[in-house]
């Protein structure tokens, strides 16, 4: 739920607080980061999002669904050699109001357009678990298929950040992963061992081929 005057706070807090604070981290290794949100250049577009509860459309304010992406200013600044930091802000073409974006879909729905290589996403837990809570064993690797059997059972946290993996391998991206933001070096450990740190979800194999196979 985020109302009209809480969208006031989550544009501030987002693009005015946490943005700049990332922004400048990387910025202490060279000219490198530009803050933007989804608003800018219209690269995230949006409509209001009405979820529906027992069978009736439930208003839940400022919450947007996302309709479109447009890479135009991202392309460029990564031409530049520019590292962009993109806030989860959507501004609708429908009724001109901005809304609130879930961040894991808003990556996702970029890193598809975009055609990334990989999507990273990283949380305060280890990956996605085999059995939670009865287990902490986490899966080291998913196809599509085997991760869009698993949704209906996962806990509500874990949901927009799997769907969002899922969105990207079929949008494109060659493999997504859900890895464990505590840990120091957790992006290079996952990518540049053999064993990883986290969960990756690669595309389903296709007929008379071999799918993208990556380990972790």
């Amino acid at each position: 739920m985020t109302t009209e005057d809480a969208m006031d706070v989550v544009r501030m807090v987002l693009a005015g607080q946490v943005q700049r604070e990332l922004v400048g981290l990387l910025n202490q290794h060279g000219p490198l980061a530009v803050g933007l949100t989804g608003e800018d250049a219209h690269t995230i577009s949006a409509t209001k999002h009405q979820p529906e509860i027992d069978g009736e459309l439930v208003d839940i304010g400022r919450v947007g669904e996302i309709t479109a992406i447009d890479t135009g200013a991202i392309e460029a600044l990564l031409a530049d050699g520019r590292i962009p930091v993109v806030s989860s802000i959507a501004r609708s073409q429908d009724d001109g109001h901005v809304y609130n974006v879930n961040a894991d879909t808003a990556a996702a729905a970029l890193a598809a357009a975009l055609g990334a290589e990989t999507l990273m996403v990283l949380t305060d837990v280890e990956g996605l678990y085999e059995d939670w809570p009865n287990s902490d064993e986490v899966i080291s690797r998913l196809t599509a298929t085997e991760l869009e059997r698993l949704l209906p059972d996962l806990s509500s946290g874990m949901v927009p950040k799997m769907e969002g993996c899922l969105h990207a391998v079929r949008g494109g991206v060659t493999t997504a992963r859900v890895i464990d933001g505590r840990v120091q070096h957790s992006i290079l450990l996952e990518i540049f061992t053999d064993e990883g740190i986290g969960t990756m979800v690669v595309p389903d194999e296709k007929p008379g081929g071999t799918g993208e196979q990556g380990e972790s």
